[in-house]
């Protein structure tokens, strides 16, 4: 009896505890709350039977009375986190819910006073971060990137006194950086990467931090010296790129540092300077990024020393013309960017020690002689296009380019034999190369001869050939003479009569223009790449048919286009400036030789020009592929739209233009994202990678154009300068629907870097909708346009329904709804509230697609 009466009290403790343990003032209650709540459940693979201690991801005190950790980190979990939930799980001292999809956090989180390590990563949180953030006393460390927080950080940052890891990348916070985080001084690791933070650092910043190891601010706008990081003695790995940093780069080259990242910020000075920090140790450095500042003088590193060096970018400064740098020393080096740095000379075959070498960039210099043999087996990037080089390209090196990812050539005098090589290769890797194949190149001369049998057969072939061929000469010369009864009203050519006199008159359907010079062939036409061509005004009027009509392409705000073929046969789209100009001759020309100097790889590179009396022609690399505007809105090939290129009204095929309209490429959001992030790259270029920066002032879908390899390219910019001061505002005012709303404020009284992002907004919508800036009918709105239409959605969390049909399957929703937030902040009514261009480019990056093209 006493055996049966002690068994059923154990039994019913047992069954008392369970019951106990569902109560709702557990931890396993909250826990199996919140995993429901957020859309997890059984059935998805998650066990929530036996004790909470022994669930996934769940780590409790050695007594299994407290969790203590808790990792719901890549599980689907998507909303807003309900109260009474984790911020109730009193002793937690380790959360971990990145890569969910959680969009807001429950207000007793921040009650959770035993917290150390918190991971909210890759979410889509969004709003202010609280002030109670402050509450976490002992929080060691706290990783909130990739979310959509904005606002200010909270000075509250500065109880966080345990505070060794910050990273807070990958958001919108603005302003500048708090003082309170002085007071963070055990921090080791600080990421405030890509967001939008201006401002300078606090005064003692590097004094603040003496364990401080990885710093990284790139893509904000922060402004200071190099001296802000000089007492950083623990630093290992220092990131501040793409920013508005001055000074000379001497006084960061200190300490332990083994990576380097200043580049697209405006340091300046000798570069030679920094080899007399004696205090550095060049052996520690791996990785060197000076690119796109304003550094001066030779390229006089301590390479003998930095034997550890992996990576080293001195791309896009001004150094003074030197020969190539001893870099063979250098036996780890993986990746090289000496691109636009003013070297001369030839390229050392002693590069192809360099082993592990995988990209090589020597591109726009002023290299000359044959290119090495460059025998690197890791090679898989090698560009150098706009150079002197000349004679053969090494066979052993064509034989590696099918296995590598890119290489260009293009742009000096190279020969090689292009057999090989699809036609399109050719004319986009090697362009301006001589396709020169021997004879023993075409294995057909060279088959066996048969019997005379075979001789006969070969004779009859070449009969046969000689006869079509004389039919074929008689029914061009019959075409032809029809044809030139067609265009009987043309003005002679003025090559052909070089002593006829000017001035010269040309009209369109909306303009007449006129060249006052007295001869045709007494004004010269400047090519930037060809400056030893002898072409002058007459070869201009030979390429266009004297301007006629037939090779017009298009009328835009800056004047009309022509297409035409000049000498050599250098494919050119002519763009003749009718507004006039308040510039002398030599000031206009200054502009466009600035202009003709700026390449970028989505940008549409301005070959050259010409001053004809007072008028001023800019003359473009032709766009194969049409411009955005015709392939969105399905506009037909024969019709001409704003600043068209792509389509000419001569009686010949549309040779170039590829499938991507509406049934082509443009139909997926990779090839979309693609286009606006090569703009987006462009313009941001122009804004920061310019000294001084350029103002578009003309952004629109019509100025972006797609090359013959699909390449998104930026047209116009800079030319409203080409008028002046008085007239490049009132040109910026002329584009229905890209007009920004400051434009209509009083006190506004010029373009800005701002309002350039405000257009690049518009584009953005438009690349994502479908839809025309203004005209288009909106569902349920009535007198809206484009930007109200979209902004409206996006604010009520509705952005999906902005999509355009024929993409929506084509990717990740999510993706092409960040893109329209992005979209957003561009077009806000107040300018500094914008996002700068570098920002955007991040932004983009951020939520690129993975799929090929």
């Amino acid at each position: 009896m006493a055996f049966g009466f002690f068994g059923s009290l154990l039994i019913l403790s047992l069954l008392f505890k369970h019951f106990t343990c569902q109560l709702p003032n557990t931890d396993e209650f909250y826990v199996s709350n919140f995993l429901k709540k957020m859309g997890l459940n059984s059935s998805m693979s998650y066990n929530f039977s036996g004790s909470v201690c022994s669930w996934k991801g769940m780590h409790c005190d050695t007594k299994k009375e407290n969790l203590i950790g808790l990792k719901a980190s890549s599980l689907g979990l998507s909303g807003i986190i309900p109260d009474t939930t984790i911020g109730k799980l009193a002793k937690l001292q380790s959360l971990d819910l990145s890569n969910n999809k959680i969009t807001a956090l429950p207000s007793d989180i921040w009650s959770l006073g035993s917290l150390k390590w918190l991971n909210l990563s890759s979410n889509q949180i969004s709003g202010s971060l609280p002030n109670n953030v402050g509450n976490f006393g002992l929080l060691e460390v706290i990783d909130l990137s990739g979310n959509n927080f904005s606002g200010e950080i909270p000075a509250t940052i500065t109880s966080l006194l345990s505070l060794q890891v910050l990273n807070l990348a990958g958001n919108g916070f603005e302003w500048s950086i708090p003082r309170g985080i002085l007071n963070c001084k055990a921090l080791v690791s600080v990421d405030l990467s890509s967001n939008r933070l201006n401002g300078s650092l606090p005064d003692g910043f590097g004094a603040a931090f003496p364990k401080l190891k990885t710093l990284n601010l790139a893509r904000n706008e922060i402004h200071g010296l190099d001296t802000d990081f000089a007492e950083l003695m623990s630093l290992t790995s220092l990131n501040i790129s793409r920013n508005l940093f001055k000074g000379s780069v001497m006084g960061v080259f200190q300490g332990q540092l083994k990576v380097i990242d200043l580049s697209m910020n405006q340091f300046q000075g000798h570069i030679s300077k920094v080899q007399f920090n004696s205090t550095y140790n060049w052996s520690h450095l791996v990785y060197l990024d000076l690119s796109e500042n304003q550094l001066s003088g030779e390229i006089s590193l301590n390479l003998s020393q930095a034997q550890n060096l992996r990576h080293l970018n001195l791309a896009y400064n001004r150094f003074a013309i030197q020969k190539f740098p001893r870099i063979e020393m250098l036996l780890g080096l993986e990746y090289l960017n000496l691109s636009k740095t003013n070297l001369i000379g030839h390229i050392p075959g002693e590069i192809s020690q360099l082993s592990i070498l995988h990209t090589l960039d020597v591109s726009s210099n002023h290299l000359s002689g044959q290119i090495p043999s460059l025998a690197n087996k890791s090679l898989k990037v090698l560009d150098v296009s706009h150079n002197n080089l000349s004679g053969e390209i090494p066979v052993s090196l064509l034989e590696k380019l099918p296995l590598m990812e890119r290489s260009n050539f293009s742009y000096n005098n190279l020969t090689l034999c292009a057999l090989g090589f699809s036609s399109e290769t050719f004319k986009t890797a090697f362009y301006g190369s001589s396709n020169s194949c021997p004879i023993a190149a075409n294995p057909v001369l060279f088959e066996r001869r048969g019997n005379g049998h075979k001789g006969l057969k070969l004779a009859l072939a070449l009969t046969l050939s000689t006869v079509c061929l004389l039919a074929g000469l008689l029914i061009l010369a019959f075409g032809c003479r029809r044809k030139s009864r067609k265009w009987v009203v043309k003005q002679p050519s003025y090559k052909e009569e070089q002593h006829i006199s000017g001035p010269f008159s040309f009209q369109t359907d909306s303009t007449t223009w006129v060249a006052d010079v007295k001869q045709a062939t007494s004004v010269p036409v400047v090519i930037f790449e060809k400056p030893l061509l002898n072409i002058t005004f007459a070869d201009l009027l030979s390429a266009t048919s004297n301007f006629d009509r037939g090779t017009l392409l298009a009328e835009g705000k800056f004047g009309p286009v022509y297409r035409g073929f000049l000498p050599g046969g250098i494919h050119v789209a002519v763009k003749v400036l009718v507004h006039g100009s308040t510039l002398t001759d030599q000031e206009a020309a200054r502009e466009l030789e600035y202009l003709g100097r700026i390449k970028h790889p989505n940008l549409v590179p301005l070959t050259g020009y010409c001053l004809a009396g007072d008028q001023r022609i800019a003359i473009y690399d032709y766009m194969e592929n049409g411009n955005l505007q015709n392939l969105l809105h399905d506009l037909p090939l024969g019709v001409q739209a704003t600043e068209d290129w792509s389509n000419d009204t001569w009686e010949e095929d549309n040779n170039g233009i590829q499938n991507v309209g509406s049934d082509g490429l443009l139909t997926t959001w990779a090839f979309r994202h693609k286009i606006a992030l090569g703009t987006a790259r462009a313009l941001a270029f122009l804004h920061h990678g310019c000294s001084p920066l350029i103002i578009h002032r003309d952004v629109k879908a019509s100025s972006v154009y797609l090359d013959l390899n699909l390449e998104p390219r930026l047209s116009d910019f800079g030319l409203a300068k080409i008028f002046g001061t008085d007239l490049e505002d009132e040109i910026a005012l002329s584009s229905p629907g890209y007009v920004p709303p400051e434009f209509s404020q009083p006190e506004c009284h010029a373009s800005t870097p701002k309002s350039d992002i405000y257009c690049f907004g518009i584009v953005l919508f438009e690349l994502i909708t479908g839809r025309k800036p203004i005209g288009d009918d909106y569902p349920e709105e009535q007198e809206t346009n484009l930007v109200s239409w979209v902004r409206g959605l996006v604010r009520k969390n509705q952005g999906s329904k902005a999509i355009d049909p024929k993409i929506r399957d084509t990717g990740p929703d999510y993706q092409m709804e960040e893109a329209l937030k992005i979209g957003y902040l561009c077009t806000a009514d107040i300018p500094s509230k914008r996002p700068s261009m570098q920002q955007i480019v991040g932004l983009l990056k951020d939520i690129e697609p993975r799929t090929s093209l």
